[in-house]
């Protein structure tokens, strides 16, 4: 139990700018379990991507293993290794972080600027024009950016970083005239297909998918032998080609295509400038319309005349990775169920909730699960739920579309995101009340502990493998390495942050971030612990704790991850200081701790990631 806490409203160095109180913490507080993992979290994490590093990139930045094009093993997954370090440094972890990102992100588009393709024209010249992919989908293309999207949060001033954000959010509004991706008039990008050399207005081939076959032996994560056993290339390359039979469609819009507001969004945080948000704002309200045309549902193919299924006979569900995509995967020789429209639909609309504070798009999202949330059915004492819609391939159909392959899984992850989100108990009605929300609702109060320590026993784990991989560089593909990434940030994004990832494309939404003026950087300041204990749609309780009895620790407090929340006030030991602004800094005196309640309006201001310091210049432009 903590004691009384001493809370001192002070005028010192340590207060950044008006509108951002400082607070003074002097109680001691004996260092909790939690906060100790954390610490030792963030040191192991870092270690562990230093060795991870050291092992597997060579002194040009290039990652060791045998470069190709296509998208299963292709140019996506080779920067994907590293898709959490730069969110680990926002975080707290080391600054070395930086240098080996950058320094690999550097080599990946010269490496992948090297490569060669003779059966596909969209490597024929490298993987990457402009520094941007040539032609992919977003389902690719936004896992290889996940680290590159992060890395706003910790150093938005570099000007390299700026305007690469800035080019690349112009090939898609149009600013570029040798990426065409856009049509203003239909709203729409015009094709599943796109990148630095526009839409793709043909279908594509298995080989724009594949890419060309290397000479070699490989450990295939793809294949059924998996990833132990060394497959011949050229043997296992006609099963490869086999995989992609059905996915050549690709004129026309696609739910996956909302990821590319991402580039907007980091654009519109970084600048200030309204033509992003703007932009955001048309293609998602383009979306909306799209969406309630189909009765509530994402359309999985929109016609160049903008219409929901026009060059399927009105068929909206049809398209790749669409509602229909049951298809025969001629490598594992199997049916296979593979609809992503979730996958692109949920971080679009999510970035238009953080781009103007609209509530209306999570609406949208809603709608969507109701209408999955209403073909439910219990059969055998078990609840399942549709994953597919439409014409199901190996069932009776009669010509009529159904929902169909129904399965236990609730899109769980998803419907926490759209809580987090909105923020509305009727969505927390949908989640289980189990692991983290079970925790911020008052159960299972050993949970923080629990994380920490399944995620330093996966760093643990994945370090093993690397010390015990006997693979070569010419028998590894792009996507071998994804499985050994040993830094572990699923437990600290939850319990410091009250962030959720549920898929592979990301952009950050969360209830605090945290900045050291001290070192004037991103992340939890050394020895400095967070937990949030509980978040509702007004308030947040929140407990840091100076784990070091011999340093005094101040730390910025920020209300979001790009300070689009506000706080009104904060309260402790019965003590209230009026805040009205995203920004609070807390000195904490050596050993001490205290148990903070934000009143929090959400969604209230534009997203920045200027960092308090700078946040007077941002708000000027």
């Amino acid at each position: 139990m903590v004691g009384r806490i001493l809370l001192v409203l002070v005028l010192a160095s340590f207060c950044c700018a008006a509108g951002n109180p400082g607070i003074v913490v002097n109680t001691p507080m004996a260092p909790p379990q939690w906060a100790l993992l954390e610490r030792e979290l963030l040191r192991s994490n870092s270690r562990a991507a230093e060795q991870f590093y050291a092992r597997y990139v060579d002194e040009r930045g290039y990652l060791t293993h045998t470069p190709r094009w296509g998208t299963l093993d292709g140019p996506d997954d080779a920067i994907e290794t590293f898709f959490n370090w730069t969110l680990l440094h926002a975080m707290g972890g080391s600054d070395s972080l930086l240098g080996m990102y950058n320094k690999a992100l550097d080599g990946h588009l010269r490496q992948y600027g090297e490569l060669r393709t003779t059966l596909t024209k969209l490597a024929e010249n490298g993987a990457y024009y402009k520094e941007f992919i040539t032609q992919s989908d977003w389902f690719h293309t936004g896992e290889g950016m996940r680290g590159f999207f992060m890395y706003g949060l910790t150093t938005p001033n570099d000007p390299r970083y700026r305007e690469r954000m800035r080019r690349f959010a112009g090939m898609y509004m149009n600013q570029d005239p040798e990426a065409p991706n856009y049509d203003p008039e239909k709203k729409l990008i015009r094709s599943f297909w796109n990148g630095s050399k526009g839409p793709m207005l043909r279908k594509a081939t298995l080989y724009d998918w594949v890419g060309d076959p290397v000479a070699g032996s490989f450990h295939l994560m793809h294949s059924p032998e998996g990833r132990h056993k060394l497959v011949e290339m050229k043997s296992r390359y006609p099963k490869m080609l086999a995989h992609c039979t059905e996915y050549l469609d690709s004129v026309g819009d696609n739910p996956l295509n909302l990821t590319a507001t991402s580039l907007a969004l980091n654009a519109y945080a970084l600048t200030g400038e309204k033509k992003y948000r703007d932009w955001i704002a048309e293609y998602a309200n383009a979306w909306k319309e799209r969406a309630a045309a189909c009765g509530g549902n994402f359309p999985t193919t929109v016609g160049l005349d903008g219409k929901p299924g026009s060059d399927y006979n009105g068929q909206w569900w049809k398209g790749t990775y669409g509602w229909n995509f049951t298809i025969f995967d001629g490598e594992i020789e199997k049916i296979a169920h593979r609809n992503y429209v979730l996958l692109g639909s949920w971080p679009g609309f999510g970035n238009a909730l953080l781009a103007t504070g609209d509530q209306s798009y999570m609406d949208v999202l809603r709608r969507q699960m109701d209408n999955i949330f209403a073909q439910k059915k219990v059969v055998g004492g078990r609840t399942l739920y549709p994953q597919m819609y439409g014409d199901p391939r190996g069932y009776k159909y009669d010509g009529k579309p159904e929902w169909y392959q129904f399965t236990e899984d609730s899109n769980a992850g998803r419907l926490t995101e759209l809580y987090l989100w909105s923020m509305d108990r009727r969505d927390l009605d949908r989640i289980p009340k189990t692991g983290w929300i079970g925790f911020l609702e008052g159960a299972e109060p050993d949970y923080p502990v629990k994380a920490l320590e399944a995620d330093l026993a996966h760093v643990r784990r994945a370090m093993e493998q690397v010390r015990n991989d006997y693979t070569t560089a010419d028998s590894r593909l792009a996507d071998y390495l994804l499985g050994m990434n040993p830094v572990a940030t699923d437990g600290l994004l939850h319990l410091t942050m009250g962030g959720h990832f549920a898929g592979r494309i990301w952009t950050l939404h969360s209830r605090f971030r945290y900045f050291d003026p001290e070192r004037r950087r991103a992340g939890l300041p050394e020895d400095v612990g967070a937990l949030i204990e509980k978040m509702s749609a007004d308030s947040s309780t929140l407990t840091l704790v100076n784990v070091s009895p011999v340093e005094a620790r101040t730390v910025i407090v920020q209300a979001g991850g790009y300070g689009e929340h506000q706080f009104d006030s904060v309260t402790a030991g019965g003590k209230t200081t009026p805040v009205g602004g995203p920004l609070v800094t807390v000195r904490l005196a050596p050993g001490a701790g205290a148990r903070l309640v934000f009143k929090t309006a959400l969604y209230k201001n534009p997203p920045t990631l200027a960092q308090p310091w700078d946040r007077d210049w941002w708000q000027a432009q």
